[in-house]
């Protein structure tokens, strides 16, 4: 049910968007990934909570997500909209925010690690590209995008076998993620390295900092 939610969300967003001004009939099929993403990582954790108000409370968090994403998506469209850096850098808190939601909830559910790395490697690839694809001037990086699931794949694995929660394992992966997304996009722009190490080394200690903190 959750694979057939998350296929009729792209179907959804396909849909609205073929009703865009600017879209000219070209593809539409980068606004499709974190859509289809975030409806298949809510359904993980509604399908793991009991019957419950907890269950309710993550239903209508998960859905009032949706609908942000799908407006954004929409907005991103065209990029001389008045709303496109609003809605670029809320897809990309989104995106990140998704991201979170899946490996807790890995982590929740007491996945093997079979099944745990090659979700982790999806969900990486994609926001990576997504995030790189916003910022970078609308240019997929498919060779960074891999190398940053690679490592975080990597880091997974090991994890796998250490005694920490769920949020611990969610937010010791979402650092390096967020810092090597941030990196590759602060590269690609011409940003000198030095320059480009600093937010993405800030963002590291903060994310693994709250991380010991649990």
């Amino acid at each position: 049910m959750v694979i057939m939610a998350a296929g009729l969300t792209a179907t959804g967003m396909d849909w609205l968007l073929r009703s865009h001004p600017s879209l000219d009939g070209t593809r539409t099929i980068e606004h499709w990934l974190l859509p289809t993403l975030a409806t298949f990582i809510i359904g993980i954790p509604l399908t793991i909570i009991p019957p419950s108000n907890a269950w309710w409370l993550g239903f209508g968090i998960g859905g009032l997500l949706l609908v942000l994403v799908f407006l954004a998506e929409y907005i991103v469209v065209e990029p001389s909209a008045p709303n496109y850096a609003v809605a670029s850098a809320g897809l990309t808190a989104l995106s990140f925010a998704v991201y979170l939601i899946l490996t807790t909830a890995l982590r929740f559910s007491e996945a093997r690690l079979f099944f745990l790395a090659p979700a982790i490697f999806i969900a990486t690839i994609l926001v990576s590209l997504r995030t790189l694809h916003l910022r970078v001037s609308q240019k997929w990086e498919y060779n960074w995008a891999l190398g940053i699931a690679l490592i975080c794949t990597q880091i997974s694995a090991g994890l796998h076998y250490w005694p920490v929660s769920p949020v611990q394992f969610g937010l010791i992966l979402l650092g390096p993620l967020y810092a090597l997304s941030t990196l590759t996009g602060n590269l690609l722009e011409g940003i000198p390295l030095r320059r480009a190490l600093v937010e993405p080394l800030i963002a590291l200690l903060f994310s693994w900092g709250i991380a010991y903190i649990f």
